[in-house]
Parts: structure tokens; C-alpha cells; sequence
């Protein structure tokens, strides 16, 4: 693997020197990339494409059951399962960007990608990811206004207003994901060209850069700020308001009820932003490369294919909607 690494770095225009040597700084028109990958060992190869492949397609069979399940059942035609079918349709598209190209890396034995693919494929996962996360602080908005203005809700929470959210979110998603390609494209000299983890990270493709300027460093902190902070900001903000309305419920049954229609987005919100700050905190711990590239597939990989399980083993609209599906001719009382 290293000599057919080393062979194709005559894409560059300094050939006769080393481009993962992090003191120089002037390696230029680049034509491609090198992907670290997961393991160099041949014999995990074969495991590890089992491993994926089959976590790839059920993480897009899920997905789609939840979708299908939503549009089938009339009963589900409501903002939450709307939102919900949107995240779904998100997370096949967010686990597409990267696992195909991982496995035919897997297969082929190559871990190059082409400087465009990069960045192609770097801007269609910031797309998703960012969209994940505004439609999650969405659904969050969903559960307060269903929870604390229930009388309100079907006048607040209208068809209208959730097509709005939606758009937004993938509109603001597609701008932060057009910027990164402008971040990228504005750098003219690279310290090296293999990127630390199984695909182009935006994070570690930007480090490549020898020069930090101060407009690119503006960027990143404000488009953290409304795709990280804001969002996060709004979650914590709707359920402290659920919180604090279901303990001044004064019935047991009525405060069960409302944590049970908000459980599963709790849980995938949880599930979602706890496995970012694992792999923040890893990567601030542990400064191996590969570890870096491993941790990651916890947000990229784990969080899409657990978020179908999440909200079929503690929804029961939902568990009705599937069975339906598998029986067409069963009714479920309601």
C-alpha cells in the first residue's frame, strides 16, 4: 500500500521529495489525495468490508422502512413523523457521502481520491451533517410546542411552517457546504496530502494548509457558532421549557406521556452529540492518526444506523405503522 502511495505523488509538481514531510510547504497543484483508512493489516481487510457493507445496508433499510412507514400511515402524517422522515432520508444520504467510496477502497486496495471527488464528496457530507443537526433542534422546537402549547399546536406547527424549516435547513446546509469548498480552494500550499482519517474531513483537509489565515479562521468560528452552538443552544432551550412544564404537571400518567413523545428524539439528540464530543475528546487525548480515523465512524457510521432502532423500539405509533407494513391487513386500536 505504501509503494503505490508513493508512486502516484507524481501528481505533484515537486516529485523528487517526500509529501508527507509536514516541513514543506510548497507542494502544489495537487491532483489528488491519499485516505489513511481504517487498518493497513491485509488480513482485516475481508472483516472489515463485511463489518461495513452489512452496517450499510441496514442502516439504509432502516431508514427507509421509517420512511416508508411515515407516507403509508395516515395516522403518522403529523410534524414529528414528518421531521422524522426527513432526519431519516438525511442519514441515508449522510452514510452514502462516505461508506460507498470506503468499501471500494477496501476492495481495491487504493486510498486515493481525486483533489475534485474530495471535494465533491467534502461538501455533500457537510450538506448532511449540518441538516442533521438543524433538523434535530427543529424536532426539538416540534416537542416543545406540542408538549407546552398543546392547544397551539396544530395552528403553530402547520404544514407550511414545517416545509419552511426544512428548506431552511437545507438551504443553510448547502451554503456552509459550498464555503468549506471556498476555504479549501483558497489554499495554494499544502504541508501534505494524505488526510488522517477514511474520507475528506473538512476538519483535517483544512489542516493540510501551511498558511492560517485570519478571514479562513473568521469562517470557521462563525459557521461554528450557527451550525454547532445555535442549534445546540435551541435543543437545551426547548427541553429545559419541556422539563419544567411536565413537572408542574400534577398527574403521573400525563408526565409519562409527555417524556414518551419526546424519548426518542432525546435519545438520537444524546446519541448524536455524545459520540461528537467522544471523537472530540479522543482526538484531544490521543494524537495517532489512526485513532482519529476509527473514533470518527462512530458520528458517521453508528449514529445513522442506531437512529431507526431508536425511534422503532420506543415508538409504538411507529411499531404499528412497521407491523402494518409486514400484515396490511392488521388494525392496531387507538
Amino acid at each position: 500500500m505504501g509503494g503505490e502511495g508513493l508512486s502516484g505523488m507524481s501528481s505533484l509538481q515537486h516529485e523528487d521529495r517526500s509529501p508527507i514531510n509536514t516541513e514543506l510547504c510548497n507542494l502544489t497543484h495537487i491532483s489528488e489525495f491519499f485516505l489513511l483508512g481504517l487498518s493497513d493489516d491485509p488480513e482485516l481487510q475481508p472483516m472489515l468490508f463485511g463489518l461495513f457493507l452489512s452496517m450499510f445496508v441496514i442502516t439504509v433499510l432502516g431508514n427507509l422502512l421509517i420512511i416508508l412507514a411515515v407516507t403509508s400511515d395516515p395516522h403518522l402524517h403529523t410534524p414529528m413523523y414528518f421531521f422524522l422522515s426527513i432526519l431519516s432520508l438525511d442519514d441515508i444520504c449522510f452514510i452514502s457521502t462516505t461508506m460507498p467510496k470506503m468499501l471500494v477502497d477496501i476492495q481495491t486496495h487504493s486510498r486515493a481520491i481525486s483533489y475534485g471527488g474530495c471535494l465533491t464528496q467534502m461538501s455533500i457530507f457537510v450538506i448532511f451533517a449540518c441538516m442533521d443537526v438543524l433538523l434535530l433542534a427543529a424536532m426539538a422546537y416540534d416537542r416543545y410546542v406540542a408538549i407546552c402549547q398543546p392547544l397551539n399546536y396544530p395552528l403553530i406547527m402547520n404544514p407550511r411552517l414545517c416545509v419552511s424549516l426544512v428548506l431552511l435547513s437545507f438551504v443553510t446546509s448547502f451554503l456552509e457546504g459550498h464555503l468549506n469548498v471556498w476555504m479549501v480552494l483558497q489554499i495554494t500550499d499544502f504541508k501534505e496530502v494524505e488526510i488522517p482519517s477514511f474520507f475528506c474531513d473538512p476538519s483535517h483537509v483544512l489542516e493540510l494548509s501551511c498558511k492560517h489565515t485570519l478571514t479562513s479562521d473568521l469562517f470557521k468560528y462563525i459557521f461554528g457558532t450557527i451550525f454547532g452552538f445555535l442549534p445546540t443552544l435551541g435543543i437545551l432551550f426547548s427541553y429545559y421549557k419541556i422539563i419544567s412544564s411536565v413537572l408542574r404537571m400534577s398527574s403521573s400518567s400525563g408526565k409519562y406521556k409527555a417524556f414518551s413523545t419526546c424519548g426518542s428524539h432525546l435519545s438520537i439528540v444524546c446519541l448524536f452529540f455524545g459520540t461528537a464530543l467522544g471523537v472530540y475528546f479522543s482526538s484531544a487525548v490521543s494524537h495517532s492518526p489512526r485513532d482519529m480515523a476509527v473514533s470518527s465512524t462512530m458520528y458517521t457510521v453508528v449514529t445513522p444506523l442506531l437512529n431507526p432502532f431508536i425511534y422503532s423500539l420506543r415508538n409504538k405509533d411507529l411499531k404499528s405503522a412497521l407491523s402494518r407494513l409486514y400484515k396490511p391487513g392488521t388494525e392496531t386500536s387507538r
